[in-house]
């Protein structure tokens, strides 16, 4: 690292954004230069207030035109959904984004249109985009990467997520919108679901990358229900009800499938058909001439997980930062920038 100091703008704070934001402010290159909120009640508020932090004087404001004015060189981009015309607004000033929303991680699977004027908004301002996280993202580029330049030649690349769901506190996301402790009759195995939406971008940027590219990536979904009633944090799943979903991604390279991803989400273990279960975390398995077999966890009780998972997500955006600036105009991928070092320098005391 170079010591270079940096202007940031952070867009959103969620439960992501929060953890963005403490982070640029703990940052010693970093300076919080401006805020942007979506809620009228976080209008006006400290940017500390908000990622329980000591004041900064820079405070919330609900208007775009309060960033574009305080000039930052990189906006940390966290809304809850990415707003194409705001995001080439800060492109055409200049500004460079950094974000984790996903589908902005492979140029060539954007859709023509968006790409057209995200390109022409980053030639105009001599500006970057560039999009990461958890997943998509570290476990599916970054980790891939570096696991791969072991190797001379890859057969297959299987990432597996585990996901023990039974602690989340949200019947909307458990039930409504993946089905838990419903019948499996009633949901949908052809439509994609979850990881199996933002997955099939990420592995066409990993498939080129290392000269394998994809013909095509197919999707599937399939259920497992409760062997007998489960207790979790939103009620009981009832024997007989989804217990488990397990979605997989496929990239095939002249029809040999050389990229897989497995979904295991889960709110019990006792399920028909009995999968193999793990707590939360991935498996990484690479078979090739040199293959691996590797397992990531979380170093976190249950109870502290809900506190500790933004910082997944919201951390590969804050050190991808520097190489963003620093890299040419336009849509960037993973390969196109050099190893995302972090910059891990503590302030004095």
């Amino acid at each position: 690292m170079t010591g270079k100091r940096y202007r940031i703008a952070q867009w959103g704070t969620g439960n992501v954004g929060r953890r963005a934001l403490a982070a640029v402010i703990e940052h010693p290159l970093m300076d919080l230069v401006a805020l942007r909120v979506f809620s009228g009640d976080k209008a006006g508020v400290d940017a500390g207030e908000l990622c329980n932090k000591a004041p900064t004087g820079v405070v919330a404001d609900l208007h775009a035109e309060t960033v574009i004015a305080a000039r930052p060189d990189c906006v940390i981009y966290l809304p809850n959904q990415a707003d194409i015309p705001d995001m080439c607004r800060l492109l055409e000033a200049g500004i460079n984004i950094a974000t984790a929303c996903v589908g902005f991680n492979h140029r060539d699977s954007l859709e023509p249109a968006d790409r057209a004027r995200l390109e022409a908004a980053c030639a105009k301002g001599g500006a970057s985009l560039y999009a990461t996280g958890s997943s998509p993202g570290w476990i599916t580029e970054l980790v891939p990467f570096a696991l791969l330049n072991m190797q001379r030649r890859l057969d297959r690349f299987i990432i597996t997520d585990y996901a023990d769901m039974a602690s989340r506190d949200s019947p909307d996301m458990l039930v409504n919108r993946l089905g838990f402790g419903t019948d499996p009759a009633t949901r949908p195995t052809g439509r994609p679901l979850g990881t199996a939406t933002s997955t099939p971008p990420t592995f066409r940027a990993l498939a080129s990358a290392i000269g394998l590219p994809l013909d095509d990536v197919t999707t599937t979904i399939e259920y497992a229900v409760a062997r007998k009633p489960a207790k979790i944090a939103i009620g009981t799943i009832e024997a007989g009800t989804i217990g488990a979903i397990r979605m997989a991604v496929k990239g095939w390279h002249r029809k040999e499938e050389i990229l897989t991803r497995y979904s295991l989400w889960y709110v019990t273990r006792e399920t028909e058909p009995q999968w193999e279960y793990r707590d939360s975390g991935w498996r990484v398995q690479v078979k090739g001439d040199t293959s691996l077999d590797i397992s990531v966890g979380f170093d976190v009780t249950p109870e502290d997980y809900p506190a500790y998972s933004p910082g997944l997500t919201a951390h590969p955006v804050i050190n991808a930062v520097p190489y963003v600036c620093d890299a040419a105009p336009g849509i960037l991928e993973t390969a196109d920038l050099p190893m995302l070092v972090p910059d891990l320098s503590r302030t004095s005391g």
